[in-house]
């Protein structure tokens, strides 16, 4: 393993440093928000009948390490792999056959490309998207070279539901606020300080998109005109909500847009598409009997896991918006092009697909440097690379170091180290 590139940190804290720092980020936590629902393994519904209770949503203590030069190449970088994915998500000939490899032994990616072919076949009538996404990253620096520089690889790009821009604002509030509090102890060198601290402007960035979509769309296509209204399509039961609720307060408090959560498992019971060729979708919202507004975006924040599509219903709901005028946050086709798949596709050494979507871009200049944050992803198969990987996975050794990764989104489903050729044989 390679040395750390990190001195010693965090510096050790007595009792009394200790109590003051974490009645301190419990106290900010909740006034400003940085909160999140306990799930009913930690509160169960007979102690909290109602929902609502908020516990402080896990944190740091203190800021976490990262280097600037990485942090500064992730943010360069961003805005050119945007482009890569919303470039990935318009081409639809290509789209089709990386997921046709994908259809026969992924039944949820084949609903998913279901719904897209059914629009299709109707026409679309949105041809505008919003793309708000999330691009994880791990520090790498190379274990034989004991000069080499750290670097940034990529975990994997989040295009649907990507979580934790309004929470992450308020972190490194939360750091900013325990330093000018003086409630971290001095290091030496001196590491915590105002400006390694950088301001996380997420909640105002991410909500700015959300209403130039909104604003895209422009005004009410129905007869007599309609309110506009931006929907949040949410999980039933979840626990993440502030993180959504710091979005949609922005939203009209600065931007005037009426924002309205939507449970994904109700979309059918509470909206409609108008039956003529325009297809737009109205929002009747049960608590104002009467009211209607019309739906200018649709933010996912549910619909990614198959466990939420239960029954034909959830997946009449999925066509049921996409087919319909509003825009969508993201798009079906741009859902599809987060899949780990895609993801493996651009990772492969040689690949032309980074030349194939950014060349004629302005992002071409960028080729290079996305490249380099790719990290050696293996698929699964027949191909030379997937027997090499197939020899590494079924090795309780070889194991050791790698994860399996599988088409789905949310987090909790990848199989680590030793515990890959178990899972294997389980299959």
């Amino acid at each position: 393993m390679a040395a750390s590139i990190y001195p010693d940190y965090p510096p050790q804290v007595n009792p009394g440093q200790r109590d003051f720092l974490l009645s301190n980020t419990k106290d900010w936590s909740i006034l400003n928000g940085l909160a999140v629902r306990p799930s009913t393994s930690f509160v169960s519904a007979h102690v909290d009948p109602s929902g609502s209770l908020a516990v402080t949503a896990p944190v740091t203590l203190f800021p976490s390490l990262f280097p600037t030069s990485c942090f500064v190449e992730a943010r360069t970088i961003q805005s050119a792999y945007n482009e890569l994915y919303a470039t990935i998500a318009r081409d639809r000939d290509w789209l089709r056959k990386i997921v046709e490899e994908l259809i026969e032994v992924d039944d949820f990616i084949a609903k998913l490309w279901n719904v897209h072919l059914e629009v299709e076949k109707e026409g679309y009538v949105q041809n505008l998207s919003l793309g708000l996404f999330r691009s994880d990253y791990m520090v790498h620096k190379d274990p034989e070279d004991p000069n080499a520089k750290p670097t940034i690889k990529q975990v994997e790009f989040n295009t649907i539901a990507s979580s934790f821009g309004g929470l992450s604002s308020k972190v490194s509030g939360l750091h900013s606020y325990l330093h000018s509090i003086f409630a971290y102890p001095p290091t030496s060198p001196s590491l915590i300080n105002a400006s390694s601290l950088p301001s996380n402007a997420s909640i105002t960035s991410l909500a700015h998109g959300l209403a130039k979509a909104h604003s895209a769309y422009s005004s009410s296509k129905s007869s007599p005109k309609l309110p506009l209204c931006i929907l949040f399509i949410v999980q039933s039961a979840e626990t993440n909500v502030f993180d959504q609720v710091a979005l949609s307060t922005h939203l009209q408090t600065h931007h005037s847009i009426p924002t309205f959560r939507l449970p994904f498992s109700v979309i059918l019971a509470h909206t409609k598409v108008s039956p003529d060729s325009h297809r737009i979708l109205t929002y009747h919202p049960p608590h104002s009997q009467g009211t209607s507004y019309e739906v200018t975006l649709c933010y996912f924040r549910a619909g990614y896991s198959p466990a939420e599509y239960s029954s034909p219903n959830s997946w009449a709901a999925r066509l049921h918006l996409e087919r319909s005028a509003a825009i969508k946050c993201p798009s079906i086709l741009t859902h599809l092009a987060g899949s780990k798949k895609i993801q493996q596709e651009l990772a492969t050494p040689d690949s032309p697909h980074l030349i194939r979507f950014l060349s004629s871009t302005a992002s071409s200049q960028y080729i290079s440097r996305i490249r380099s944050t790719f990290a050696t992803i293996y698929p699964l198969d027949s191909s030379p690379a997937g027997q090499t990987a197939i020899r590494i996975a079924t090795d309780p050794e070889q194991s050791e170091n790698y994860v399996l990764k599988p088409q789905r989104e949310g987090g909790g489903n990848n199989i680590y180290g030793s515990k890959i050729p178990a899972f294997l044989d389980s299959l």
